[in-house]
């Protein structure tokens, strides 16, 4: 059986830890799609399409990931893609419980979507994309935490 993976997220920006995942999942599953949401409640750093692009760009070595961009309820795009999991990363415990609900009511909404957690790395278990967006604004370095051309995007966007 083929299997493809949804892998849904803001991305704002896209981080070692979200490179880590998708890596990993990427071993585990036929087909890996980075799904970047539009998330038009919140103000992203980075328009849909650049989120789309740096995450692309960044993981272009993996040959069985795609990314794209989604603007409905994600067990919809799920069935369109004909996704039959979606993963979702855990990098501490204060996130169980939000993921947990979201399982929950995915699994509500459709049953024949399984949900995955799985952990970053322990060196990447501390990385959000919020924090590297603060790190950045302020002026400090988050190489050690982005891809290089999301570094560098960054950067751009900041001056």
């Amino acid at each position: 059986m083929s299997t493809t993976v949804i892998y849904p997220g803001t991305f704002d920006p896209v981080t070692n830890g979200h490179i880590d995942l998708v890596q990993r999942a990427a071993s585990l599953f036929d087909h890996v799609i980075v799904a970047i949401a539009a998330n038009t409640n919140k103000s992203p750093f980075f328009a849909l399409d650049e989120r789309i692009k740096l995450a692309s760009d960044a993981l272009s070595d993996i040959k069985n990931v795609e990314v794209c961009g989604f603007d409905t309820l994600l067990v919809n795009f799920a069935h369109s893609r004909h996704a039959n999991v979606i993963l979702r990363g855990l990098r501490a415990v204060s996130d169980f419980e939000y993921e947990f609900q979201l399982a929950n009511m995915n699994r509500k909404l459709a049953p024949e979507i399984e949900t995955m957690f799985l952990t970053p790395a322990e060196q990447f278990s501390y990385i959000s994309s919020s924090l590297v967006r603060e790190i950045a604004a302020l002026g400090g370095d988050v190489s050690a935490f982005v891809p290089e051309n999301v570094g560098a995007a960054l950067q751009k966007r900041i001056r």
